[in-house]
């Protein structure tokens, strides 16, 4: 069923239609948006309609209609919305290079004045040591830094909350303690989703899944368990603990190496070393110097490591959290 609206557009005439209608005009858009939009039209049309009893679905989508908007409407506010928050948090490492206007009466003739509009790109060693100015290259780091202690929580979390849930099965606390097991499972993969977006960049969710609060709470229930993403996520914060030795080790592993590296020709120089011993070998303090730029070298591909690391993991969770 559909119904017009003022503005002669065929509006949906359930909440179910309505949805349909928004994720099919987001397609192509992050999931991590989708979702979020999705959300907030359930939760404004269930609110509205819960304010309005006796009142059909379509006639509260018909009313809400010029206020909230046409699914093809949301959708393109999202779409718009997105963009500008994502141009407002990029930040440029290079300023852009000037374009050069051509004069209109020498437009039309073929010369330089055309080529100079298009920008260079940077060389090899720009790029290589200007990940040092890339603010998400320090929030991956920081995040592989935090992964062991992030990594041992969710791990730790999902072993006990597995084991009580199973284990009181038998018992009738055990369905309660499932229940809340669960739920603060959603609750901490949104946390962590914000803590992936703050530091890695990646759009995650800002809002949960949607519940249905005129489902009884056994159909909740079996929603819950039915649910894939629950299980997902399960796997992602089993997966966080090898991943976050990996990542912890790796970071300060490379870091104090590479700085212990960089500082070897100030220790030779106002300290008593005679030497470095590496693998066995002594090195003499002359020696140094070319430590110093190994290490220098060595610290600029730990940042790059990083900042790989850093969108491989936001990749795999956006494809294990996020409802596609």
């Amino acid at each position: 069923m559909t119904i017009e609206n003022p503005g002669n557009c065929l509006l949906p005439g359930t909440i179910a239609q309505y949805l349909e209608q928004l994720r099919t005009a987001l397609h192509g858009a992050d999931p991590a948006m989708v979702q979020d939009a999705l959300y907030d039209a359930e939760e404004y049309l269930r609110s509205e309609l819960a304010a309005q009893p006796g009142r059909s679905e379509a006639e509260v989508i018909a009313d809400v209609a010029g206020s909230y908007g046409a699914p093809g409407e949301v959708a393109e506010i999202y779409r718009e919305t997105e963009v500008t928050v994502s141009r407002a948090l990029r930040v440029p490492l290079v300023p852009p290079a000037p374009v050069r206007v051509a004069d209109p009466e020498t437009s039309a003739r073929p010369g330089p004045a055309t080529a100079a509009a298009v920008p260079a790109r940077r060389g090899w060693l720009a790029a290589f040591f200007g990940v040092a100015l890339e603010p998400r290259t320090y929030g991956a780091l920081v995040y592989m830094l935090l992964s062991l202690a992030t990594g041992t929580f969710f791990f730790s979390w999902v072993v006990t909350g597995l084991s009580l849930s199973i284990g009181l099965m038998i018992l009738i606390i055990g369905i309660p303690v499932a229940v809340l097991f669960f739920g603060s499972v959603r609750g901490l993969s949104l946390l962590e989703g914000r803590l992936i977006e703050a530091l890695l960049g990646e759009r995650m969710p800002r809002r949960p899944r949607y519940t249905d609060r005129d489902r009884t709470w056994l159909q909740r229930i079996g929603d819950m368990f039915r649910d894939g993403r629950t299980w997902l996520t399960l796997l992602y914060f089993v997966l966080m603990l090898p991943l976050g030795i990996l990542y912890s080790t790796l970071a300060t592993t490379l870091l104090l190496v590479s700085l212990a590296f960089i500082w070897s020709p100030v220790a030779a120089m106002f300290g008593s070393l005679q030497g470095i011993y590496i693998d066995g070998q002594l090195l003499p303090a002359a020696a140094t110097p070319v430590l110093a730029v190994i290490g220098a070298v060595l610290l600029f591909a730990t940042l790059h490591l990083a900042r790989g690391i850093g969108r491989l993991h936001g990749m795999m969770a956006k494809h294990l959290l996020v409802r596609l």
